[in-house]
Parts: structure tokens; sequence; C-alpha cells
């Protein structure tokens, strides 16, 4: 049986735990304060990204991996006795990341690497992962994994619940007047996937309610279908996201396990602190 790799990227949101039990690889998003950078998942995460959000009193900014990373990820796979990679990215419409990797693949000509564009982000993009690593150690071949890959995306539903507009306020995606209004208000936004882009779906007045409708969206778009996988996602919210995850499972029958995921700083640093999150594959 061809062995068969599977590598994506940190905006996956995969906890580590997760990633390694799959033998998932990720190459990781960078993240600049200045002239200072740092690696996602190596010496940056959600917490220590926020904390110098604060010190410095600005957004860093995020960059894609190089092509070399990608080509260390192909070429570490290969040594392991891969004889194929699947690779899933973050959404194009939102990274330079999948350009990245399909650039890597000029360094290994004649080899077997299929680099999928997920149009998604998250724990979206994660689940596509999973479902890769589950459909190659299932013994799928190429062409296989990357259907199984493209399934799982078209059943995947991901809501978001902004906490602020301020950090969108600081990026200068709204103006700080309309942040500063909507936080004195109350609004929160609701993000969803669409188009391969976190977009705003809804604004509502409070967290709970925000929180009540997110639900109620993920459970319009089950519409009754059997929950494959679940995964809470959050910024820096863990009570929060113990709290979201009993109120997914007493609305929705979920699978045994729920993951609970941070959305990492390669997409917290333009959603924002406390964002909380719920991500399904139904079907």
């Amino acid at each position: 049986m061809k062995k068969i790799a599977i590598i994506t990227d940190t905006d996956s949101s995969l906890p580590v735990e997760v990633a390694d039990l799959h033998g998932i690889r990720q190459v990781p998003i960078t993240i600049h304060f200045g002239d200072e950078s740092y690696t996602t998942g190596v010496d940056m995460d959600d917490v220590r990204v926020f904390q110098e959000i604060e010190r410095l009193k600005c957004l860093p900014t995020t960059a894609a991996p190089a092509p070399s990373a990608f080509s260390l990820a192909y070429e570490s796979a290969f040594l392991d006795g891969a004889d194929a990679v699947v690779c899933i990215c973050v959404s194009s419409k939102v990274s330079a990341t999948y350009n990245s990797a399909v650039s890597a693949c000029e360094n290994f000509p004649g080899r077997n690497i299929k680099v999928v564009d997920s149009l998604s982000l998250s724990m979206g993009q994660g689940f596509m992962a999973l479902a890769a690593a589950d459909a190659a150690q299932a013994g799928a071949s190429v062409d296989e994994v990357v259907a199984s890959v493209m399934d799982t995306g078209r059943r995947v539903h991901l809501y978001a619940v902004l906490s602020t507009l301020k950090y969108l306020a600081m990026s200068g995606r709204v103006g700080k007047l309309v942040a500063g209004m909507a936080d004195t208000l109350s609004i929160k936004p609701v993000l969803t996937i669409q188009d391969g882009k976190l977009d705003l779906l809804e604004r509502i007045r409070t967290k709970k309610k925000a929180i009540e409708r997110m639900l109620e969206l993920t459970r319009v778009s089950v519409n009754g279908q059997a929950i494959q996988r679940a995964a809470i996602i959050h910024v820096n919210q863990t009570e929060g996201a113990r709290e979201l995850r009993e109120l997914l499972c007493a609305s929705l029958d979920c699978p045994a396990e729920v993951i609970t995921a941070e959305f990492t700083p390669g997409l917290s640093v333009h959603a924002g602190d406390g964002v909380v999150g719920v991500a399904v594959v139904a079907g």
C-alpha cells in the first residue's frame, strides 16, 4: 500500500495533539511585529500575540509560509517513506499560502504532490485535513484522498462571534467611531465562511444573543443531518469554549469527540481577542 503524507498549514487551527495523532504536518504562518518575526506554534500563540498587541498598541502583519517552508515539509515526508503528498492550504482568497505550496512542487519533479485550495480556513480547513488523513490511512489513492477532502469541504459549516470590533478598527477594516459605537451598544458580529473568506453575516445585540443565533444558524445548516465532526474555536476563551461546547451538544447530537481549538495567530489577529465559534461537518 502506498503511503500518502498529509500536510496543511497552521491556519487550519488544528491542535498540535490532534495533528500529531493523525500524522498531519503543519507548515507555520509567520507573524511580524515590525522587524521582529515569530512562528505560529513555535514562539507565538493566541495568548502572546494579544499581549504584544496591547504592549505595542499596533497589530502585526501575517505572512504566508515561503515556498522553502513547504519544500522542507515535502522533503521530510518523502524521507519518512511517503510515496505521495496531499497538501491542504488555507483559502487562496485570504492568503498566498496556496501559491507557496504550489511553487514548492517545482523542487520535486516527478514526485506525486497534490496541493488543494481549501477555500476555507480554521477548522473548516482542519476538518478537510483530517478527512485526508483518514482516507490515506484507509488505503485510498491520491485522487480518492483529494475527493474526500473536497467532499468534506462542501459539508463544513462554520460560524463565529466577534467579541469586539476594536481589532478590526486597528487594522483599518472598520472606522474607529463605528467600532466604538458598536462596542458601546454591545453589538456582536456573527461571521461565516462565504466565497472562501470569513465574512460578516449578521450583527446581534449582546454576546449571549449572538451565541444563541450562532447555534441556531448551525442547527439550520445541519438540517437534521448527522454531525460527523465538531469543533469549538476560540481566541483566549478557554472557559467560554467549554460553555459553548455544552450549549452546542445540548442543542445538537454531537459526536463523541468535540475538538477545542485555538483560532491561531494567523487568523486571530484579524478577528480579535475573545472570538468563539463552532465548526461542524454534517451529512
